[in-house]
């Protein structure tokens, strides 16, 4: 959802640049189309997530209840594809300041909610799947009520039958996103995978996911870098004034680097102390300090990367940005750090060295890529787009 919604980055924000604001709202309700029929084929996947878990070799209990909480979260599942398309049409027009309260909120709520059912009233999973489903409808239909009362003008005009026009170019450009993104989120969680079948696996898989966890609270910071530049260059390359948008990438890139080596250095200067934080357990301990060289230079690049990848959801390359993380990745990635880890006998290390190659090889392609842009050409493409899509300043919206 988070992928095929991101493709309303590409749109909304290059409408925004242009000027076209009352196609902002009709982007949106074509995402929503497209998002909502995404979740009725997947509702099917929740359904029969049990027998799909039994196919895979897992284990009866561990299938059974991870079958039964799918269904629980089923509502979830249709308030993602509301929310997506509504948080990319916000962050087009700059306005995070409301999302960030109504998230605030939904958290303080969130956290209270989860104690209550779950610890206090003993409800477990279940508590936990209501909770879940609560909170995300809360900010659903908070932030639509936000857009609903008139703060967005021109850019939310009313329900309009033009959001079923063109669906098609709407859909490949948001299944290009949807790869793109997981591809990158894919190829990181596969590490915890490979690990669990190494010797002395349980202590691997324990220790990477401490590494894996550290290394996903800092993409935080590089994921509101990627946001906010893909907006600036959206936006910049709608309004035609590429040099901007160059300028856009540059600072951020700049900025997810310094921010990225800050905070590997404060891992590098705390190795000894700070796994102590999450395990008791010496062998694990032990092996999170080997990691922790390793984690710190996997967080610079994946701190760069993703600001590099907003740069193409900006510019509108998703397609392009999905082949180099298929070569990179999977082709390269994967069988390296299989053959280092295995093979060579190198362990976890081996898998995650071979695997940080791979990463290291896309972030330099995204790295040439940008280089060799002419982004003279982009922001035409960008008006070609806009046009193609709808934007055409004299076409009139029909609302109902």
């Amino acid at each position: 959802m988070w992928g095929m919604g991101s493709a309303l980055e590409t749109l909304c924000g290059q409408a925004y640049g242009a000027g076209q604001i009352d196609m902002l709202g009709i982007y949106m309700q074509r995402s929503w189309v497209i998002l909502l029929t995404t979740s009725v084929l997947l509702t099917f996947l929740y359904v029969f997530a049990e027998p799909v878990l039994l196919l895979l070799r897992q284990e009866k209990e561990i299938s059974r209840v991870a079958g039964k909480f799918s269904l629980w979260m089923i509502p979830q599942l249709y308030a993602y594809a509301l929310n997506f398309p509504i948080a990319k049409f916000l962050q087009a027009q700059s306005k995070v300041m409301a999302m960030a309260w109504i998230s605030a909120i939904g958290l303080v709520l969130h956290v209270f909610f989860s104690w209550l059912l779950m610890l206090k009233l003993g409800w477990g999973m279940a508590g936990g799947a209501l909770v879940l489903n609560a909170s995300w409808w809360i900010i659903v239909l908070a932030q639509l009520a936000y857009i609903l009362c008139g703060t967005c003008g021109r850019a939310w005009t009313g329900f309009s039958w033009r959001a079923f026009q063109n669906l098609w170019g709407f859909v490949r450009l948001s299944l290009a996103s949807a790869v793109m993104l997981c591809l990158e989120i894919w190829y990181l969680t596969a590490l915890v995978l490979f690990a669990g079948y190494l010797k002395n696996a349980e202590v691997a898989v324990d220790a990477l996911s401490i590494c894996i966890n550290i290394n996903g609270w800092t993409v935080m910071v590089a994921i509101g870098l990627n946001a906010a530049v893909s907006v600036r260059v959206s936006n910049e390359l709608g309004a035609a004034h590429p040099r901007t948008a160059k300028f856009s990438m540059v600072v951020v890139v700049i900025s997810a680097f310094l921010i990225s080596v800050l905070i590997s250095t404060v891992l590098l200067i705390f190795q000894r102390q700070y796994p102590y934080i999450f395990s008791e357990n010496s062998e694990v301990i032990s092996v999170v300090y080997q990691l922790t060289p390793l984690l710190a230079f996997c967080i610079v690049v994946n701190n760069v990367q993703p600001a590099l990848s907003g740069v193409a959801i900006g510019a509108g390359w998703q397609t392009l940005v999905a082949y180099v993380n298929i070569a990179c990745y999977y082709i390269l990635g994967v069988p390296l750090g299989l053959l280092m880890g295995y093979a060579l006998n190198m362990g976890v290390q081996g898998i995650w060295i071979g695997m940080i190659i791979g990463t290291v090889v896309q972030t330099v392609c995204l790295f040439w890529v940008v280089y060799k842009t002419n982004w003279n050409k982009e922001a035409s493409v960008a008006a070609e787009r806009i046009k193609k899509w709808g934007g055409d300043p004299d076409s009139k919206q029909n609302g109902f």
